[in-house]
């Protein structure tokens, strides 16, 4: 049997020394390999267009262009690299801009080696890497802002987008939204993680996600989560 491919992995940071330290840590790594280096967001860009990496680690504050906006200009590609932002600032503003900007996941740079190499697997495989306490605080962030800050009557329930889903992907939609795992919604809802997969799969072809980080952005804007909701 023929050996996977190896997740090809493009590293921007404006501090070479840490470039190097994620290097060593992806190429040490097993079925992990770095295709390359990027000390501005431009540069990220280029590299993200000549090398097609599967995952981008990407920090947020360079000169230049950002991270954030070099995460929007990537993820606008058809190559399909999804980006796991890695930062030392653990700022909602952050979270939210760079989420809306496509990224699949958000980290802070003294997460574990070991976590964040199994974050890059977790964003490679399609998944959006969104702990609770994130869901929560861009729940937060959504509501403060200009454009879905109404209540009562002037809040949208729903957006036209989400009238195509059945009462079950909503439910779904919902408990994604919320922060439950596969498995957490399969109990909750008494089906099988495999159900919840294609309803999963439904979902982002329905909605034109790319990941459970933008199904979760969805849910905010659908109006079917709120601030005042949480994990069951």
């Amino acid at each position: 049997m023929n050996e996977p491919e190896p997740i090809r992995v493009l590293l921007a940071d404006d501090q070479e020394l840490l470039r190097g330290s994620l290097r060593l840590l992806v190429d040490s790594t097993p079925g992990l390999v770095a295709v390359g280096e990027a000390g501005t967001g431009t540069r990220a860009v280029e590299l993200a267009r000549a090398e097609r990496p599967d995952v981008v680690l990407m920090d947020v504050r360079m000169p230049g262009m950002d991270g954030i906006e070099a995460t929007r200009r990537i993820c606008a590609e058809p190559s399909g690299a999804r980006v796991l932002i890695l930062t030392t600032f653990d700022l909602d503003e952050y979270v939210y801009a760079g989420l809306r900007a496509g990224a699949s996941g958000f980290l802070l740079k003294n997460t574990p080696p070991a976590d964040l190499l199994a974050a890059i697997r977790v964003i490679a495989a399609g998944e959006g890497l969104l702990a609770p306490s994130v869901t929560r605080r861009l729940i937060a962030q959504f509501t403060q802002s200009t454009q879905f800050a109404r209540t009562g009557a002037d809040r949208p329930r729903s957006r036209p987008l989400l009238d195509g889903l059945t009462v079950r992907e909503r439910e779904v939609l919902t408990l994604v939204a919320r922060g439950l795992s596969n498995l957490e919604i399969a109990v909750s809802l008494h089906v099988s993680t495999a159900t919840v997969k294609t309803h999963i799969g439904h979902l982002l072809a329905k909605l034109g996600a790319r990941d459970r980080a933008q199904l979760v952005i969805a849910a905010y804007e659908g109006g079917l989560v709120s601030t005042t909701q949480g994990r069951p």
